[in-house]
């Protein structure tokens, strides 16, 4: 199922907020070594995770945490706009429809196939939840082997300036231009799947 979050400053609350959080810290923390702030040595959660940002979430049947993604609004700060702006060749893509991706993240008590799967399922999740909610342009950061992956999905996505090296990763921005067509357009490149209506839910903290 995809399940649609927003958070309080307690994520115990919310038994799947908190699954993430802690997904995210196995993630960029404890994998990738990422100098981000953690919450009680468990919850990788930094000063984007308020009660604007949105979250999407990947959870199997039982109601476990698969996968996630955060969506933060463009006309408030968020990362491209406040830590890497320079990824820009112009002014940073911003106004009501359009939202930044951050922290995809895939769990790691997944094979290769799980995590393929789940990661299709993801962005599915947010090209559908785009055309749901008047969502025409997302924008992110990624390191360059996924800037590529995101690249070769075959939406409409295209750089917003050169890659480069910070803080020892090679980072690139993108743009992501999402209408009517984008779902065939990933379904073309086997990755799109529709979630049925009954499987979106929403949760809060």
């Amino acid at each position: 199922m995809i399940v649609i979050g927003r958070r309080s400053h307690e994520p115990g609350k919310e038994p799947l907020l908190q699954a993430m959080f802690e997904a995210r810290k196995q993630i960029f923390v404890d994998l990738l070594k990422w100098n981000v702030p953690v919450l009680g040595g468990r919850y990788e959660m930094d000063q984007f995770d308020d009660e604007h940002a949105i979250y999407l979430i990947v959870a199997d049947p039982a109601g476990q945490h698969l996968g996630s993604a955060r969506l933060l609004p463009t006309v408030r700060p968020h990362i491209l706009d406040s830590l890497f702006p320079r990824l820009c060749a112009g002014e940073p893509p911003r106004g009501t429809d359009c939202f930044e991706i951050t922290r995809f993240c895939l769990g790691r008590n997944q094979n290769s196939r799980q995590r393929l799967e789940t990661r299709n399922r993801l962005v599915s999740a947010l090209a559908q939840y785009a055309l749901d909610n008047g969502i025409a342009t997302y924008t992110g950061v990624a390191e360059l082997a996924w800037l590529q992956q995101i690249l070769a999905f075959g939406w409409r996505c295209r750089p917003l300036g050169l890659p480069q090296p910070i803080d020892g990763r090679t980072l690139g921005a993108l743009r992501i231009d999402i209408d009517a067509e984008t779902p065939a357009l990933l379904e073309a490149n086997g990755i799109f799947s529709a979630a049925p209506m009954d499987q979106i839910h929403a949760i809060a903290a």
